[in-house]
This record gives C-alpha cells, structure tokens and sequence, in this order.
C-alpha cells in the first residue's frame, strides 16, 4: 500500500535550483535508498518533506492526507520522523528527558514520566531497541545515541522514518545493530528512507533505490536487480574507475611521534603516550569510533593544539611549538575534518580561498605584501581546472560549493605545496562516488610522488583500501600498526571497541576473525590498547 507520494516537488535556492519536479512514492513497510551525488538534492527533498523547507511546487501527501503544514510540527503530527547525521541531543540530560523533550505542553503542571516511560519501554521491546533510559546521554557511545535520536521519532508515533547518512560514524557492529533494528521495524509496517553514499550497506537494507542527479530523479530500481558497479554509474553518470595502490618501498621518516601526551582544558589528557611513525611513500590509516582522540591527534599535527610531553619531529625537524604557519613552511598538508567551518573561509571567494596557504609568496606576492590579482586568478584558474571543482565562477563565495567541490578545493590548495607529509581527516565523508574515487586518486598519486600520509577515517572500506598499516585509536591511546592486508572491517570495529587482538590472529591470506579476538574484561583493558610502535 502507498502510504506516501510526492509529486512534482520543485525548490530554488536564488539562482540554485535544487529540486527539479521531482516524483516519487513509498510503500508501507518499505526501506527506500535516496542516492545521488554531493548536490544531488536529496537532503533538500528530505528537508521539504519533513517541513524545514517549503517546496516552490508541487503536492505530498501522506496516508491520503495532503501535507499543508509548513513546519516540522505539520511533519510530525502527519506521522513522519527524520534523524539528521548530526545528532541534536542534550548530553546534560537521561534518555528519558530527551525523548520527551519538547512533547509536553510548557503549561503543564508536572511531568507524566511515567506513563512516558511506559511508552518508550513498549517501543523499544517492539523494535528490539536496548538502552538504559536513565543513562546519562554524555554516557552514551554513539550507536547508542543514534537509538535515541530514533526512539526520539518514534515516540512521536512516526512511521516513516528517514535517516540521512546514519552509518557515517558507527562501527560495523553498531551498523549490523541497526540494521537489525530496521528490519524489525519493517516487519511492524514502520517505512523507512535512507540517505546515504555507502553503497554495499544500501544493497544490504534496502528493497528499491531512487537516484537524483542535478536536482532530478534519473533512475529507479528494485535493489535486487543491481550490482555496486551499476548503482555507482547510476549516481554519476558514468562508469567510475576505482584507484589502483601499489605496494611502494617506504623511504625515510616524515612524521614521527614519540610518548605522546595532550591535555585538554580541564587538565585530562586527551592523547596518553602516543607513538606514530610515517614514512615516504607511505599510508598510515587511524581507525576509532569518534571522540576517542582522533580529533586530538588531527590538532596537534595541525598545528592548534600542544603537546604536553614526547616527542614530535617533521622530517626530522622538532615541531612541539610549532605554529601553523611554520607547519606550512615545511611542507605539512592538512585536509580538515570539517571542511566547511575548518577548511574554507565561506564568505570569502573561491579564488581567494585557494591561495589561503600560499600568502605572501611569489608569484602571487610581490615582496610578501602586495598582491597581484591577474596572477592570482591565473593560478585559481588553473587549480579550477586541474582539480576539475565545479563552480560558476572562481568569484562566487565558497560556501556555495558543494561539499565535494569543496573538498578538491581544499586539495588544490594544500598540493600545491607539494606536501612532504599531508594530514587526510576524514577526507570522504558524506561525498559521492565520483568525488571519493577522486580524492582517492590524489592521495596515491601523492604517496607514490614520495609524500608520507596519515589518514583518519571512520570508514572502515577506506582505510583497508588505501593503508599499508592501520592503528587503532581508543580513549585516546594507539595500537600497534597492523598491516592493512591481514586486517578486516569486522576486525578493525572489534578493536575499535577496546578489544585486543593476538600476535598469532593474523594469516598470511587474512584475519581469521573474532575466535582469536578478545574483548576487554579488565580495568586496565577498558582504558584502550596502549602498544608502542
């Protein structure tokens, strides 16, 4: 039964269009993909059905109902729930206390928490939900803030239910979690439509697939019937060539870390003996479930944040009160985790934004203080069309970007130093297909031209791909290296969970997985794994 129809949605940002007469329908008890490429207009249609956005034309309807409401309210009360990437949670407050929140009148007397406790225990035994509702949310791993966020929909009465990208930050076990509890929910008549660029997990849950490109729907399919391959060159319009690596002798140290410790500002280290090499020619993957000290890492290397104690050398040069500004001078590339707060001045045009690391110097610069403008746009020009980012004009903000057009952006900018060692922070995160193989290629490319690469990343397919040794961060601490070649996803989540893994695991043809795996039991084990290197 068709519980919902969109039809002929259309939605302009000024001059943007982001939504093309777009039709599309849901099913009872269906799990939907959304796909399409970073711009694409997914998250927009999204945002219009769920009520954030108000389309320019065309009609929704729900459960035979026509969506006149113009807010998230209309949304709810229509029986439509979303859980955006970023969670919105108050981490000060219990599980119980978020849900809640913002469904009671403000004129009530008192709080009915019981009779809302009952509530959510029924739902959770019906959608094999697991959580502790008086645990503190700051307590709480991410998997388990995620089933908040959807309990949250849930208590509602939503039954539809969209999630954008809600794999991006979850371990593979968390991800089969969810999974799981999608499948339950489906059999109970819950619909469900998921936005996200990881395409094997897409195939795994979904039972139809709907493609938009430049704001329009370009293909539909029933999931059975494609393959990876198939679905990617649906998504770009193309056939997409992924990267070859190639096994490369490592050269000498670029990056070396020794007894590392970061403290935060109240004083609790951050980074607890932390040892990390990486060589020319080389790619060393950090793999960990976010907050576990990867941002930690990713400001020290930056330059933002000092050390407390150890060791840190660039290409055998001392950096422990180095600055940004001197990392640059040696050749230090850095690819933020957050492209847009961290990577790009929004306001500021793309031309200006592409010579953000190469101030004051020739030819650009005349005498370090004065710019010449022609030769700025010149080599703007040049970068726009060597790492092909998509833009009107090289004078519109940046912020106008998108995200995958921002990423080459920011690699145009930073390669132009011809970087001895580059800093790659979740380089891929929320891009498409066509962007991922791109930014893939640039960082091989540079890997073979001798630079020495640290990549973190939470996507697990990514760093198996493109490592040659892989650590695991957890509570701040970093294994051993492993070599990426023995290593698996469902490996790697183990010990992103604080498990531990035995010299003799390993086979020359792979893991042999969890039998030879064990979790932490003890105290000491809970705190992480602390190998040197």
């Amino acid at each position: 039964m068709t519980i919902l129809e969109i039809a002929n949605i259309s939605k302009s940002f000024g001059s943007v269009i982001a939504n093309r007469d777009i039709s599309l329908h849901l099913e009872q008890g269906e799990i939907l993909a959304l796909l399409g490429e970073n711009g694409a207009g997914k998250t927009t249609l999204m945002n219009i059905l769920f009520g954030q956005y108000t389309a320019d034309q065309g009609t929704i309807h729900a459960f035979g109902q026509l969506l006149t409401g113009k807010s998230t309210d209309a949304a709810l009360k229509a029986g439509i729930g979303m859980v955006h990437q970023h969670f919105t949670l108050a981490d000060n407050m219990t599980v119980l206390e978020n849900v809640m929140l913002g469904t009671e009148s403000l004129m009530a007397l008192r709080s009915n928490t019981s009779a809302a406790r009952q509530k959510i225990e029924s739902i959770c035994q019906q959608m094999g939900l697991q959580i502790n509702l008086d645990s503190k949310v700051a307590d709480l791993v991410i998997g388990e803030r995620q089933r908040v966020e959807i309990l949250k929909a849930l208590f509602r009465d939503a039954k539809i239910l969209i999630l954008d990208e809600p794999t991006a930050v979850l371990t593979p076990q968390e991800v089969d979690g969810l999974f799981d509890m999608l499948r339950l929910m489906q059999k109970s008549g819950l619909s469900v439509i998921i936005i996200s660029h990881k395409l094997q997990e897409v195939l795994a849950i979904s039972q139809r697939i709907v493609v938009l490109r430049h704001g329009r729907v370009v293909g539909e399919t029933l999931t059975a019937k494609v393959d990876r391959d198939q679905l990617a060159e649906m998504i770009v319009g193309r056939q997409i060539q992924r990267p070859k690596v190639e096994t490369i002798q490592a050269g000498s140290d670029v990056l070396r870390l020794a007894n590392i410790k970061v403290a935060g500002a109240d004083q609790r280290l951050r980074l607890n003996d932390v040892n990390l090499t990486v060589k020319e020619h080389q790619i060393i993957g950090v793999a960990g479930v976010s907050g576990n000290g990867q941002s930690d890492l990713a400001n020290l290397l930056s330059g933002i944040s000092t050390l407390q104690n150890g060791e840190f050398t660039i290409s055998g040069v001392n950096c422990e009160k180095a600055s940004v500004k001197q990392l640059t001078a040696l050749q230090v590339a850095r690819i933020p985790e957050d492209r847009h707060s961290a990577g790009i001045v929004g306001d500021m045009s793309v031309w200006e934004n592409l010579l953000l690391e190469d101030l004051g110097k020739s030819p650009c610069w005349k005498g370090g203080f004065f710019m010449s403008t022609a030769k700025a746009h010149q080599r703007a020009k040049a970068l726009i069309d060597q790492f092909d980012i998509r833009c009107a004009s090289m004078h519109m903000p940046a912020k106008l970007l998108s995200g995958g057009n921002i990423q080459k952006l920011i690699l145009a900018r930073n390669f132009l130093l011809n970087p001895k060692f580059i800093l790659a922070n979740q380089p891929v995160r929320g891009l498409d297909e066509g962007a991922i193989s791109f930014v893939h290629q640039q960082l091989i490319d540079a890997k073979n031209n001798g630079s020495g690469v640290l990549l973190i990343s939470e996507d697990l397919d990514e760093l198996l791909r493109l490592s040659d040794f892989i650590q695991v961060m957890h509570n701040g601490q970093l294994s051993k290296p492993y070599a990426a070649a023995q290593l698996t996803s469902r490996i790697l989540g183990i010990l992103m969970s604080g498990g531990e893994l035995s010299d003799d695991a390993l086979s020359e043809s792979g893991a042999d997985e969890i039998n030879d795996i064990t979790s932490s039991t003890s105290s000491d084990n809970k705190e992480g794994v602390n190998h040197a290197v």
